[in-house]
Parts: C-alpha cells; sequence; structure tokens
C-alpha cells in the first residue's frame, strides 16, 4: 500500500466540515434567541433618563402651555421599546382627577417635549413619546380589597403572624 498525499489532502477534505457549520446545541440556540425575560439594561437606563428628565421638565414649567402648566403631573415610570425608538411613559395627574385633559395636554407638546428631552437627556436620537395614565394605584387597590374579602381570607388560611404573637403572648404567661 503506497501513500499519496493527493489521496490523503482529498479525503480530510471530504471529512472536514467548513468552519462555521458546527452543530448547534440547545444551550447556543436558547442564547441566540430574542426571547427574553425582561428589559435590557440599556432600556432601563435610557427609561429612567426619560423619566427623570421629564419630571424636571414638568416641574419647571419648561412647556410653554398654560393648560399644561397649571395641572401638576407625577411621571410614575418610562418603558421604551428594544430598538429605544419609543418610550411609553406612564404618568399620574396629582390628585387623580384630570387623566383625560392630561394626557391630551401633553399629546399636544409632544413634538416640543420630545425635543427638550433630546436636548437635556444627551441622547443621540429621542424616542417618541407616548403617554399613558399609570393604573398601578388602582391594581394595587383591587388587591388589597380582593384580601380583604371574607371567602379569600378564608381560603388563605390564618396569618403565621399572627398566630406567632400569640404564640409567644400565651407562653409568656
Amino acid at each position: 500500500m503506497t501513500f499519496s498525499f493527493r489521496a490523503y489532502v482529498a479525503q480530510s477534505f471530504a471529512t472536514c466540515k467548513p468552519i462555521g457549520t458546527a452543530p448547534m446545541t440547545s444551550s447556543m440556540v436558547q442564547s441566540r434567541s430574542h426571547k427574553k425575560s425582561g428589559p435590557s439594561q440599556r432600556q432601563l437606563k435610557v427609561g429612567e433618563v426619560i423619566r427623570r428628565t421629564l419630571s424636571e421638565i414638568l416641574a419647571r414649567d419648561e412647556i410653554h402651555d398654560p393648560e399644561l402648566n397649571r395641572i401638576s403631573i407625577t411621571v410614575s415610570e418610562v418603558t421604551t421599546s428594544p430598538d429605544l425608538q419609543i418610550a411609553t411613559v406612564y404618568i399620574m395627574p396629582l390628585g387623580g382627577k384630570l387623566y383625560e385633559e392630561s394626557i391630551a395636554a401633553l399629546a399636544r407638546n409632544k413634538g416640543q417635549i420630545r425635543s427638550i428631552v433630546g436636548r437635556k437627556a444627551g441622547l443621540k436620537f429621542a424616542p417618541d413619546l407616548r403617554f399613558r395614565i399609570d393604573e398601578t394605584f388602582d391594581r394595587i387597590d383591587s388587591t388589597r380589597a380582593l384580601f380583604e374579602r371574607e371567602e379569600v381570607r378564608r381560603d388563605l388560611g390564618p396569618d403565621p403572624e399572627v398566630e406567632d404573637a400569640a404564640d409567644t403572648g400565651s407562653q409568656s404567661d
């Protein structure tokens, strides 16, 4: 049997896989997927910068709209899209009233607000702002009311803190 370099090279190339065609493992597939459990650090950071900047703008009445300036608005949260092109601003008018008026006034001045936010926040691109009423407090109240219902309290069972206090109180006597 004679050794042929040409046959050896041909056989080597026939059995080798080109670079980049290694089989993908399940962990590689998961890390490359675009489904994430929550916002990225960049989204959170940009959202917080926009929230602070927008709060300052509204507090200092930098928008030249008397109707908007007469309403005291709290900016509770800002969420951004993954590409940072859209920012959803969750607001709550002070006193919990004037929801529609607040959203309408902010929407009417959206261009001016976007320009000021982009300039003051130091963002390369100012995202499109979308204003929504923050309903978190309403959900908290309804959840609290749900837990106060008798049938829910019965299903949850006795409160362990109350039992612990009762047990320690009876032992000290």
